[in-house]
């Protein structure tokens, strides 16, 4: 072997593992367009010329009355392709999937959109890093698929809702040096799985580092920490923004309008529905019912699913499962803003989630067998158990204190079995898509985070069973509130929901917040809020704020002096988003009962009043509306001296707390102590 040829293969080495470090740095720091950090499609509108000031002129929704009609017409009129019941996630995402495919489609529900388990989830929107554990340890390839899946998922929710959707961090505490490999090498599969559909990839942090980026963090034992990225969103807002547009897209949407029975021919084949209006009872009045015809009756009801199936056959086995998840809100010092934690290994064997959410800290959850119940109670074992494993990580000077639970809640997450499997008692992997032989499509099970898949596969088998023709959508409508900027979506028949911008979407970016804050005068965080809500629909929420005669802010009277949530979004509910009632606002449009069940029933009264002056309520279904509102904020931890509360207590300031946990937890004393201090 020559000189030059032994001198050429030890060159080869260092080249080679020069190349490599350097691809792997290009690899980690190449410059993406990362999904949910795109600018906005259509610009901010600015002042013209002539000193004028134009604000968007969005697309109008059909008001509840019209949308009725049109249902009742579908008696001796055209029949719609697909009646979906139900408007959770599932629901209202076969309805624009339907809808965007040229398919006449209507979806009703008995109450709200995400009044069930889509408003109460763990707000992430992820693959699940303890299912790919699972799969790796198990060999197993179908939950590997799983998380691939959710992962291409994850993107979609950053694309088409960027202003609902976020990137987190979250960091995985480590106590032991040989987790550090462990962890390491996991977390680099699920950014290997995720690919350019990543935000950043995960890193290691070292433990002065980790107690920096999470000051509240348990020192002793600590080592260091893992980050790694997934997703997170406001769900119940998605589950509203998904309805809406629908509806735009040409569906029928009508929440509170309940399915009594289900309509069959005399083959014995599903032909509709025959509903009946829960608004009518509420004014006083017998709800109006009536049928509506369709083609295809699709199931969505979640953790209800076996009351439809048993309409359609009452002797057909249950396949629902429930499962009991519940999640407690804590005060945002509680965590960083912007960083979450989990603890994969609870005292039970459990994961649970800690991470900060709309300005809060939401830590859960549990996962026990339930009854299925319409707002189920949030049981103090659970809520116990969570502070307890909360306080297991975080440091020993931090008093973990029960008080300190502002809200709190249950959520039934609707485990399904396949009722035409040979083994009927074992439970679907992810979700289920079952015909009964009446024709009966029921979509059960799955996540958040795969709604708009098990939609696509939903849709998809009710064209093949019922030979529905779907078409191309030749004038959309203009969602971006301007003719000239459409999305990215082909609209041509094919399922394309993966593409279609969510209302609110096409002009929002991360500056917005500042147009809207130099033209309406509105406070920065309730700016921040709005844009992070509403997207581009941000404006016109402001644009309902009364003026406040005030130097500044110039709009927008805050619902509740804790948080940033204003009068407009009220009205904006009612007028925009279909809210009939005052926990539909709330708990779904404002999410003010999800974050603090006390500031829920101190601002009732406004929230009451703006809506009786938009609906216009008599006194009586003024007083209805407050006492079932109280009820609900019962399932959402209000403590129980306070479900007495009188309206003319509460705006006097007249309840007594000092029967409160939250009372006795602060210092109240004037005096001054014995070394001349307050105590």
């Amino acid at each position: 072997m020559s000189r030059f040829t032994r001198s050429a293969k030890r060159a080869l080495h260092p080249l080679a593992l020069l190349a490599t470090t350097s691809g792997a740095l290009y690899y980690m720091y190449r410059p993406r367009n990362i999904p949910g950090y795109e600018g906005p499609v259509v610009p901010p509108p600015i002042f013209g010329a002539d000193g004028t000031f134009k604000l968007p002129r969005f697309p109008k929704l059909k008001s509840r009355l019209e949308q009725i009609n049109d249902l009742k017409r579908s008696n001796t009129e055209e029949e719609y392709d697909i009646l979906v019941i139900g408007a959770g996630a599932t629901g209202s995402g076969v309805a624009l999937d339907a809808a965007t495919r040229g398919l006449k489609v209507a979806v009703v529900e008995r109450d709200d959109f995400s009044s069930g388990t889509s408003s109460k989830s763990t707000k992430l929107v992820h693959g699940g890093v303890r299912y790919l554990e699972k799969a790796v340890w198990n060999l197993d390839w179908a939950q590997y698929e799983l998380v691939r899946e959710a992962l291409k998922e994850r993107t979609y929710f950053l694309q088409t809702a960027p202003h609902l959707s976020m990137w987190l961090p979250i960091m995985l505490p480590l106590d032991r040096w040989w987790k550090v490999p462990y962890y390491w090498a996991g977390t680099k599969f699920y950014d290997f799985l995720a690919g350019s559909e990543g935000i950043e990839s995960s890193y290691f942090l070292t433990r002065s580092k980790a107690i920096d980026a999470f000051p509240m963090l348990k020192q002793e034992g600590l080592i260091g920490a893992l980050v790694y990225y997934d997703g997170a969103h406001n769900d119940s807002r998605m589950n509203v923004s998904i309805g809406v547009t629908a509806g735009l897209y040409g569906a029928t949407v009508v929440n509170h309008l309940e399915v009594k029975g289900l309509l069959k021919g005399e083959d014995g084949r599903l032909r509709g529905a025959e509903v009946v209006d829960n608004i009518g009872e509420r004014d006083g009045k017998q709800g109006e019912r009536f049928n509506i015809r369709a083609k295809c009756v699709i199931n969505c009801t979640g953790p209800f699913t076996d009351g439809i199936r048993k309409m359609d056959d009452p002797g057909c086995k249950e396949i629902v499962a429930p499962a009991s998840g519940v999640h407690i809100i804590l005060p945002g010092y509680y965590s960083p803003g912007k960083m979450g934690l989990i603890d994969p290994s609870t005292s039970d064997g459990r994961v649970i989630f800690f991470l900060p959410w709309q300005g809060n800290t939401i830590a859960g959850t549990t996962d026990e067998p339930a009854q299925i119940t319409k707002d189920p109670l949030p049981d103090e074992k659970s809520i116990q158990w969570i502070l307890n494993e909360v306080s297991h990580y975080l440091s020993p000077d931090i008093n973990v204190r029960r008080g300190d639970v502002l809200a709190a809640w249950s959520g039934l997450r609707p485990l399904v079995k396949d009722p035409k499997a040979k083994n009927t008692e074992s439970l679907v992997r992810n979700h289920l898509i079952d015909i009964s032989e009446s024709g009966l499509v029921t979509c059960a099970g799955g996540k958040w985070t795969t709604y708009r898949q098990m939609a696509e596969e939903c849709v998809d088998a009710a064209i093949r069973e019922f030979g529905l023709k779907p078409k191309p959508i030749t004038n959309p409508p203009m969602i971006s509130g301007t003719e000239h900027v459409t999305d990215d979506a082909t609209l041509d028949g094919t399922c394309q929901t993966h593409r279609v911008r969510l209302v609110g979407a096409h002009g929002w970016s991360r500056t917005l917040f500042i147009h809207l804050i130099q033209h309406f005068g509105v406070e920065t965080e309730v700016a921040k809020h709005l844009t992070e809500s509403y997207g581009d629909r941000a404006w016109t929420v402001a644009s309902l704020c009364r003026p406040t005669d005030k130097r500044f802010p110039a709009r927008g009277e805050r619902i509740s002096q804790l948080y940033p949530f204003v009068d407009g979004e009220v009205r904006y509910a009612v007028r925009h988003e279909f809210a009939q009632t005052a926990v539909d606002v709330l708990a779904r449009r404002m999410r003010l009962a999800f974050l603090n069940a006390q500031a829920s029933l101190e601002a009732l009264p406004k929230i009451i009043d703006i809506m009786a002056d938009e609906l216009g309520w008599s006194k009586k279904r003024m007083d209805l509306e407050w006492r079932e509102t109280v009820k609900f904020l019962e399932s959402m931890g209000l403590p129980q001296p306070l479900l007495s509360a009188t309206r003319k207590q509460v705006e006097q300031g007249k309840i007594d707390f000092k029967s409160l946990l939250e009372w006795r937890m602060y210092s109240r004393h004037d005096k001054p102590g014995p070394e001349g201090d307050n105590q």
